[in-house]
Parts: structure tokens; C-alpha cells; sequence
């Protein structure tokens, strides 16, 4: 035997990892089953009853007792106008108060990136709107802001020619959806300016050296790696959007008409005012299908957004 062959390392013996044994993965799974057994009770239960229910022909407000009619509730829903009118209005403001709000928080999350005297004080205000309850913040805008006679927003817009408009019958869809974007600009701000302070210093300064100006160094650097954020935050905003209830009920009831009756306050309208509990129930399960597929697209894009950013 030679010396080299004396120094040489032994042979590496691959250690082949040790089975787990059912009963291990079942100790491993057992801190999790109270969480999982009262997520089921909370959720999938109710949703079987709903489902039971979207097959019933069953009113509040009658004393028959409820009574199979098959699929009729389910074409109900997808013949009513009504059903088809509050769904587009729930994708128009969701659309409009997301997009609005981002493009708002890109603006202030720019400016707010800055070093400037008091930056601290106005960054803590401008998160304040986000954490105002959604019903109190409508009641504040419904009331001390867009009154008629005596709201702020007329009182400010008197110099332009503005007197006394009642902003809630004139205007009431863009009234609610000003308030779900004053809500939600805080949030987009925050996930861009997280986003903004995360870039690589060096890169802003070798682009200065360059001589790139700060519209060129926005879209060529700061913007490319905002796009994992801002994805981010659409997507976050859309989910919650979408569900607006309380800006619904608190400012205009769902009128003037049905003019801001999303989907939420439709299924809200069908239990309280037309007591058609069958019918309420198939609109929800076709909202769950819908919230179904809205999710499913929304992991992908997750993904998606991850493996750029790891990219």
C-alpha cells in the first residue's frame, strides 16, 4: 500500500435516513388536530348546511316548512339580473379601488422613501386611515365629509364652483369606492415602501454615476423591483375588496336603487329583506365557487411572484 494511499480520506458510506413509523407521524400531526378539527366545525359544516339549503325552497317568512325543488334556486341565481348586476359592481369596485389605491401608494411610498424633517410624524399618519374600522370610517365620510350642507369635501370644493352636491345620491358609487381607496392606500403604501427600502443602495448610486436621471433610474431599477410588491399587494387588496360590506351598509343601504349593491350586500338583501333563505344559500355556494377560483389564481400568481423575486 502506497503513502498516498495511506492519506487518502475513507469512503464516504451513504447514511440512508431512517424510516418514520406511522405512529411517529401521527405524534407529529397530533398538535395540529384541535386547530384542524375547529376549523372544520367553524367552516365546512356551516358550508354543508348552506349547501342543503341552496336545494330547499325555504322562506323566513311563510310557515311551510322547507321542501326540495332541486336545481331551481341555482337557476335562479344565474337568470337573475339582479344577481348578474351586483357582481359587476362588486368587480368594478374592486378593480377601481385597487388599481387607484396603488397607484397612490407607489406615489406616497416614493416620496415618504426621502429623508426629510417630520418623516416619522407623517408616516404615522398617513397609516392612520388603515386602521380606522371599516363601519366608523364610513360613518365619518357619510357624515362630517360628503354631508350635503355642511360637509367638508363641498366646503373645500366652493372655490371651484362646488355647492351643497349630495354626493351620496349623485355619486354614490364613486363616494364608496373614495372611501375603500382613502382605506387601503395606507396598505399598498407600507408593502411598496417595505419594497423601497429592501433595494441595494449601491445600485441607486452606480445608476447616479451613470448620469440616469430619476425618472429613467425609477423605470429601468426601482420599478422592476417593485413588481414582486406590487403584485403582492393587488393581490392582498383584491381578496379583501372584494368582501365590502360595511361601506355598503353604513353610507347608502345599496342605493340610490341598486347603484352600489355589490355582491355581499345582494346576499345580505336576500335573508333580511326578501327572507328567501334557499335562494341566498345557492348565491353564496356560487360566490364560494367563484372565491374558489379567484384563490386558485391568486396561488399561482404567489408563485409566480416568488420565483421572480428569488429569480
Amino acid at each position: 500500500m502506497t503513502l498516498l494511499e495511506d492519506l487518502a480520506p475513507p469512503p464516504e458510506v451513504e447514511v440512508k435516513p431512517r424510516a418514520v413509523s406511522r405512529r411517529e407521524r401521527w405524534q407529529l400531526r397530533l398538535p395540529l388536530l384541535p386547530a384542524l378539527i375547529y376549523t372544520i366545525v367553524v367552516t365546512q359544516i356551516p358550508f354543508l348546511v348552506t349547501l342543503w339549503y341552496s336545494f330547499q325552497s325555504y322562506f323566513w317568512n311563510t310557515p311551510a316548512p322547507a321542501h326540495f325543488n332541486g336545481l331551481a334556486n341555482y337557476k335562479t341565481v344565474f337568470t337573475n339580473p339582479a344577481f348578474r348586476g351586483s357582481l359587476v359592481r362588486s368587480v368594478v369596485m374592486t378593480v377601481t379601488a385597487v388599481i387607484v389605491a396603488m397607484i397612490l401608494g407607489v406615489f406616497f411610498a416614493v416620496l415618504l422613501d426621502r429623508k426629510f424633517l417630520g418623516r416619522s410624524v407623517v408616516r404615522t399618519l398617513m397609516i392612520t386611515p388603515f386602521l380606522v374600522m371599516p363601519v366608523a370610517a364610513a360613518l365619518v365620510w357619510a357624515g362630517p365629509m360628503l354631508d350635503p350642507q355642511f360637509g367638508l369635501v363641498n366646503y373645500l370644493l366652493q372655490p371651484f364652483g362646488v355647492h351643497h352636491v349630495a354626493w351620496l345620491s349623485t355619486h354614490a358609487l364613486g363616494s364608496v369606492i373614495l372611501v375603500m381607496i382613502w382605506q387601503w392606500t395606507p396598505f399598498m403604501m407600507l408593502i411598496v415602501l417595505a419594497g423601497l427600502q429592501s433595494q441595494p443602495s449601491d445600485t441607486l448610486e452606480a445608476a447616479k454615476v451613470d448620469g440616469a436621471g430619476a425618472f429613467a433610474t425609477f423605470r429601468e431599477l426601482t420599478f422592476p423591483h417593485l413588481r414582486p410588491y406590487i403584485e403582492l399587494g393587488v393581490l392582498l387588496g383584491s381578496i379583501y375588496l372584494v368582501n365590502t360590506f360595511d361601506a355598503v351598509k353604513a353610507m347608502t343601504q345599496g342605493g340610490p336603487g341598486t347603484s352600489t349593491t355589490n355582491l355581499p350586500y345582494y346576499l345580505y338583501q336576500q335573508v333580511n329583506n326578501a327572507f328567501d333563505i334557499g335562494g341566498a344559500a345557492a348565491t353564496g355556494v356560487v360566490t364560494v365557487i367563484l372565491t374558489i377560483i379567484v384563490a386558485t389564481f391568486a396561488l399561482r400568481m404567489f408563485a409566480r411572484v416568488f420565483q421572480f423575486e428569488e429569480a
